[in-house]
């Protein structure tokens, strides 16, 4: 039987290329988005191509959502194999300038949808005494950076969740446990995270203003160069995650470029892969 896999956030960018890379790789790949009307591109290559994708609706901020879409996945297949953690949405703003709504809905968008999906998935992992969970953070879940420090928090949480996680669930029930980190992907940035910002015009006036100019004319730079593979394209990002998968002894952290290597180095340099640090935790507490 094949391996399936849950991918949430498929509707474009690395969730669309890791549904059509495991498809075309030997997985049953249940593909799910919060909105079905964004899924008419991922159908047309579907039928085109043939491949085994089913697309499920399920929105990582909704309870209900989360847990009638694993349903459905038990009830055709019997088991989970793999959940895949990658709905999120960029976010680059001051903590001044952002309101209270939306400090939760970055939280909730890319920290809690991670949690609520891995906590539905495993009693069914734990049950069967097998699975893998990865899960998509960033560099900016190791590395704090200007005007996303709501959205490298949430990251950040993610991070520590999972290294938490991955400190016993391993070990007792064969589930397997890591954390994907991209640096920049390519066009992403500009039409999420500053499209909650430029275009809302919350940073056009104001002290922030000149920093802000500062670091949007360095991203600007970079990604028109395309130097040492600052931004990397949605299928780049998933050939990693695919890799992971496929791993007998996946680690607890890997960083999708050279790039990436090099921006989080001062924070990896002792343990690039997050295994010795799991273990230490093991031996001090287990």
């Amino acid at each position: 039987m094949k391996k399936n896999v849950i991918i949430t956030g498929t509707s474009t960018g690395v969730g669309f290329e890791s549904a059509i890379l495991f498809a075309n790789n030997g997985f049953k790949v249940y593909a799910t988005m919060r909105d079905l009307k964004k899924a008419d591109t991922l159908k047309s290559k579907i039928k085109t191509d043939n491949l085994d994708i089913e697309i499920l609706s399920l929105d990582v901020t909704n309870i209900e959502s989360i847990n009638l879409a694993l349903d459905t996945i038990i009830n055709q297949d019997g088991k989970i194999d793999i959940l895949v953690n990658n709905a999120g949405a960029g976010f680059a703003k001051t903590t001044e300038q952002s309101s209270i709504e939306e400090i939760k809905w970055v939280t909730e968008v890319n920290y809690l949808g991670a949690v609520y999906c891995t906590k539905a998935a495993l009693p069914f992992m734990r049950k069967q005494k097998t699975g893998q969970i990865i899960s998509i953070t960033s560099i900016g879940g190791l590395v704090g950076q200007p005007f996303n420090e709501l959205y490298c928090g949430a990251k950040f949480g993610v991070e520590g969740f999972m290294e938490g996680l991955a400190t016993y669930v391993s070990d007792a029930f064969n589930i397997k446990i890591t954390c994907v980190e991209p640096g920049g992907i390519a066009t992403e940035f500009m039409t999420s995270a500053i499209g909650k910002t430029v275009v809302e015009g919350q940073l056009s006036t104001g002290e922030y203003l000149p920093i802000f100019e500062r670091y949007m004319a360095g991203n600007q730079k970079r990604a028109k160069e395309g130097k040492e593979q600052v931004y990397q394209t949605a299928l780049e990002v998933a050939e990693v995650i695919l890799n992971v998968a496929k791993m007998e002894k996946p680690p607890l952290r890997v960083r999708t470029s050279k790039w990436a290597e090099k921006f989080c180095e001062l924070k990896t340099q002792a343990d690039p892969d997050g295994t010795k640090i799991v273990n230490q935790i093991k031996e001090s507490f287990l």
